[in-house]
């Protein structure tokens, strides 16, 4: 068995349709034969996340699973302190700054 994480992009939508929707990006850790294994598991536990529920104004919520974006083997195989689970890649920390609201200092 090998370790693998999983990148996966949930949705939040309103009935209304009033707010802009928001996203939650998740890594999860699955322990798999092969890659298929590990994308089939990242799948199921993605759909296993899916809910619905009121807020606190009584609007109804919905989150789904938007997308799997990725599996990769996990690289460091001694998972502790310091161990790198998961590397990404881009051209545009503007870009990034502006999705990401912990950077841009936007509440959630």
């Amino acid at each position: 068995m090998r370790t693998y994480v999983a990148v996966l992009v949930h949705v939040a939508e309103a009935a209304s349709g009033r707010r802009a929707p928001l996203y939650r990006e998740s890594f999860v850790l699955l322990t798999a034969r092969s890659e298929d294994e590990a994308r089939s598991k990242a799948r199921a536990h993605g759909a296993s996340m899916e809910t619905s529920y009121r807020n606190e104004r009584g609007e109804p919520i919905t989150w789904t699973l938007r997308q799997l974006v990725d599996v990769a083997e996990v690289p460091d195989d001694r998972l502790g302190d310091g161990a790198e689970l998961y590397t990404r890649h881009f051209r545009d920390f503007a870009a990034y700054t502006a999705f990401e609201p912990l950077l841009s200092g936007e509440d959630l």
